[in-house]
């Protein structure tokens, strides 16, 4: 009887431990797992009787925004902006879960960043329930519309930044997305939706301006022209032979010249006015004698690494071609080759220039705002790296207003405002019509707003596309609505 009754506390005791021990293993160890595991419907329940805080735009329009419903989950997400700030805002979705300003800024918007306010304490004390803070960006909203009127129906990119904090006042993407059916309450409509963007092409949930690459073409140019400064072996009335074609070592391939013919005549021409002309045989050749200075000018605006922003973004790329691949050093001297770069990448191009030389970090949120109106944080302005002199940013300055004012970029001209551009016409793939690009910046001695446009094949205009026929209105019409909108 005795061994009987010891197996059978010892089989109870084993029962014990086992139930003591995944009791304190689901309390103590797994409790944060199970509790955000997305099928825990009182996890859910409980982050959607928060009231998410608000994300606005600069001059205060609201772009997010939770209104309170008579369903389990308390509150629902809404976008009262539709498409205009999809690919900055992106979605809070009970299927998708968040993207975005959504994602990097989701701990403050539901007010849970760790900081507390007087307000906290009273909503908790009073039990007036809670609710998250307030993100309020950079972007503002007439510049932001005006990015999406210029750009019209054309698929491609518009961004817009001041060149000397990183605050991005535009960031408009076309193809865009609407976030509200992701934000439903209803996951069958949510699918569905879901669906239907990934069906179409090109995709409106790719974000172009901040995650897509392209070939800049003759806008990187300008990068190409600082590192000739920076090596200190060039200037800008350096003379180069000005042939209707140049053959690059180690191939019989030609590059020729957007017009076919020479630059200048013939003869010689200068560096400023190879800028000014977009000369594609004097940058060939000058991409030869400065492919090392390149890596440290593209190292300094933010190349071969992802750009350290607010949203998700793709690294842009220039590789230096070893000795044995000559060729591609001429070609990624006229933007072309192995040079991948997004619109973002090209925006920071031209506010490194703006900013004598240093390349700002671009960053989208201002401040973060608790329930009642304090701020409880607000992003720092910081750079990113410098990549040139400023008496190197000074010259390139003073070459880029030339462009506008008597070469390539006349269409960007604003009466009485010196603008520092750059055009570019960038082949694709075969067959396909060339993208259209131009960056700028103003006003030239103290700039206040940096815009990169690009235009996918050319938009509307197709083969005949140009970045200074197609992007520089463009450019000009987002440039005129930053200085109405801020009044300098």
């Amino acid at each position: 009887m005795q061994p009987q009754l010891r197996r059978v506390g010892f089989g109870l005791l084993v029962a014990f431990l086992a139930v003591f021990a995944q009791l304190n293993y689901v309390q103590i160890f797994a409790a944060e797992d199970i509790a955000s595991n997305p099928s825990n419907i009182r996890s859910l329940l409980r982050e959607y009787s928060i009231k998410r805080g608000d994300i606005v735009t600069a001059d205060f329009v609201t772009v997010a925004q939770s209104v309170s419903t008579d369903g389990r989950l308390r509150f629902l997400r809404r976008y009262p902006e539709g498409d205009l700030y999809g690919h900055i805002t992106g979605y809070y979705s009970l299927v998708f879960g968040t993207d975005r300003i959504e994602r990097s800024y989701n701990e403050q918007l539901l007010g849970e960043s760790g900081v507390f306010s007087m307000q906290d304490i009273q909503d908790r004390f009073l039990g007036s329930g809670e609710r998250g803070d307030d993100v309020r960006l950079t972007i503002d909203s007439r510049v932001q519309s005006a990015a999406r009127d210029a750009l019209g129906g054309n698929t491609g990119a518009v961004v817009a930044m001041d060149p000397q904090t990183g605050a991005v006042r535009a960031m408009w993407s076309n193809p865009s997305f609407d976030p509200n059916p992701l934000a439903s309450h209803r996951p069958p409509r949510i699918r569905e939706a879901w669906e239907r963007l990934n069906d179409q092409t090109p995709n409106p949930l790719q974000h172009i301006a901040a995650a897509r690459g392209f070939p800049p073409g003759s806008t990187f140019k300008v990068v190409t022209a600082a590192a000739a400064l920076e090596s200190g072996r060039f200037d800008p009335q350096s003379t180069f032979d000005d042939p209707v074609s140049f053959t690059p070592p180690q191939t019989s391939s030609t590059i020729s010249n957007f017009s076919g013919g020479t630059c200048a005549g013939g003869g010689q021409i200068t560096l400023a006015d190879a800028l000014r002309v977009s000369c594609n045989t004097t940058f060939a050749q000058l991409g030869q004698e400065v492919s090392e200075p390149m890596v440290d000018v593209t190292n300094g605006m933010g190349f071969n690494r992802r750009i350290p922003f607010d949203v998700a973004t793709e690294a842009s790329t220039f590789v230096r071609a070893d000795e044995d691949n000559l060729p591609r050093r001429s070609l990624a001297a006229i933007g072309q080759g192995d040079v991948v770069t997004t619109p973002l990448q090209m925006a920071l191009v031209a506010s490194s220039i703006a900013n004598g030389g240093e390349t700002p970090r671009p960053r989208l949120v201002e401040e973060v705002i608790d329930a009642s109106g304090g701020i409880v944080a607000r992003p720092a302005e910081e750079t990113i790296g410098r990549a040139m002199s400023e008496s190197t940013a000074d010259t390139l300055t003073q070459l880029m207003v030339a462009v506008v004012e008597s070469g390539t970029g006349a269409n960007a001209q604003i009466p009485g405002l010196d603008i520092a551009g750059k055009t570019g016409t960038a082949q694709s793939v075969e067959g396909a019509a060339p993208h259209a690009w131009f960056i700028a910046f103003a006003p030239a001695q103290n700039p206040r707003i940096a815009v990169a446009v690009f235009v996918q094949n050319g938009g509307s205009f197709g083969a005949e596309a140009t970045g200074g026929t197609v992007a520089a209105p463009m450019a000009r019409q987002v440039i005129e609505a930053d200085r109405q909108a801020r009044e300098w």
